[in-house]
């Protein structure tokens, strides 16, 4: 596999913007996106079928699951998941919460390919500025401070609305700039909540919003997927 496709995902515990819980739609954008990796935010672990709906994500669309819950709501997990087609090599689950509010953490995943490591840390920020800055000087710190790997994305819903505040300027500092795309709300998207950044940079070759009649009603936020080589 020389060209990977990811894609990131809000999926609003799989509600959609008609208020319906719908799962089966869920897994169909994220087949229509034809995805290898998808990162997924706000997944929410109602049942489908007598499986969870991470479980019933995975399984329909032919993927391991990777779960990195950060709370408990309604006594059911709830946070980040990632699903992969991937050989996992390692897994490890971040804590960037901020006392005081809504819990916030990092799934840390690293795979194995054929032409190296794939490192893949996805992450839902908080809603305030002030703990965004907090989060973000978190998870540079922790990639400072670990092994490199060959390549390595951050995505997630940053719920960052300011194209130039302090967040976005240090990411594109760590990774470079990638295009932003405008996610949020899906129906009709202005703000560019969900982001991709890869290290190094000339590995990416495309990413943009996944824009269909399925996306728009599946959840609040529209997918942003992104194409990229091995290095």
């Amino acid at each position: 596999m020389s060209v990977v496709r990811l894609c990131t995902y809000n999926i609003h515990g799989a509600i959609g913007t008609d208020g319906r819980f719908d799962p089966a739609r869920i897994a169909s954008v994220i087949q229509e996106t034809g995805s290898d990796i998808v990162a997924l935010q706000e997944v929410e672990h109602h049942a489908v079928d007598g499986e969870d709906l991470p479980d019933y994500l995975a399984r329909v669309g032919g993927y391991q699951l990777h779960l990195g819950p950060t709370q408990i709501r309604y006594r059911r997990p709830y946070g980040n998941a990632l699903l992969s087609r991937l050989p996992l090599r390692s897994l490890h689950r971040l804590d960037i919460s901020i006392p005081g509010r809504e819990p916030r953490g990092a799934l840390d995943i690293k795979f194995d390919t054929d032409s190296g490591g794939l490192r893949i840390i996805n992450t839902h920020l908080g809603l305030l500025p002030g703990e965004r800055r907090q989060q973000v000087q978190h998870l540079l710190t922790h990639l400072e401070a670990s092994e490199p790997a060959p390549l390595t994305l951050l995505t997630g819903d940053i719920n960052e609305w300011f194209l130039w505040g302090r967040p976005i300027r240090w990411l594109n500092k760590h990774f470079r700039a990638v295009k932003a795309v405008n996610t949020f709300p899906s129906a009709w998207p202005f703000l560019a909540l969900d982001r991709i950044w890869i290290k190094p940079r000339q590995q990416l070759l495309s990413v943009q919003a996944h824009r269909s009649v399925l996306s728009r009603r599946a959840s609040d936020h529209l997918p942003v997927c992104a194409r990229f080589t091995l290095p």
